[in-house]
């Protein structure tokens, strides 16, 4: 998903801290035979494995959980998706979480050893254009990874000054090793 840079929290040699735009944010629960129904209302294949993600347009999913997805779409597709849900008869949860998140784009040579001063999981081991809800500092995130040195994380507002307090930190830090 393309997502636009509104605002840099950090920048040095090491690592790239980036404030990124709003986008549509659902969360979404089903199984069985809603998966197929509601994979085929929204236009993006809903799969199963867990940190595995899905693209389909500008439509982003992420697995979180066996029966748990996040999906990130363009603002203006909030009401489409609702829409396209609302006429699967299969039994479903979508939540529209949209302001409850913002998202930072972590970029540069340091960006997955940048993570790691927060986080318990080790970056690295997230492949290329996958994802894990993980903490960060004791803040629940969600870390996508968009390339080899490209992370999303998307973070509850209430923890986000804490968060790129840290990050911005970290940036400052690792610059002078």
């Amino acid at each position: 998903m393309k997502d636009m840079s509104i605002d840099t929290i950090a920048a040095s040699r090491a690592a790239t801290v980036t404030a990124l735009s709003p986008v549509a944010r659902f969360s979404l629960r089903g199984r069985g035979d809603a998966v197929a129904a509601l994979s085929a209302a929204l236009g993006v294949e809903l799969l199963a494995r867990v940190g595995a993600r899905a693209q389909a347009g500008a439509r982003d999913v992420l697995c979180l959980g066996p029966d748990e997805w996040m999906i990130h779409a363009p603002e203006g597709d909030a009401a489409a998706i609702i829409n396209a849900c609302a006429g699967v008869a299969a039994p479903h949860a979508l939540v529209e979480v949209s302001d409850r998140e913002l998202s930072y784009a972590i970029t540069g040579p340091q960006a997955a050893e940048l993570l790691t001063l927060g986080c318990p999981r080790d970056p690295d081991s997230i492949a290329v254009g996958e994802g894990r809800r993980t903490v960060f500092d004791g803040a629940t995130v969600i870390l996508w990874r968009d390339g080899r040195d490209a992370f999303r994380m998307d973070v509850w507002r209430s923890f986000a000054p804490h968060v790129t307090h840290l990050l911005a930190t970290g940036c400052r830090e690792l610059a002078l090793g």
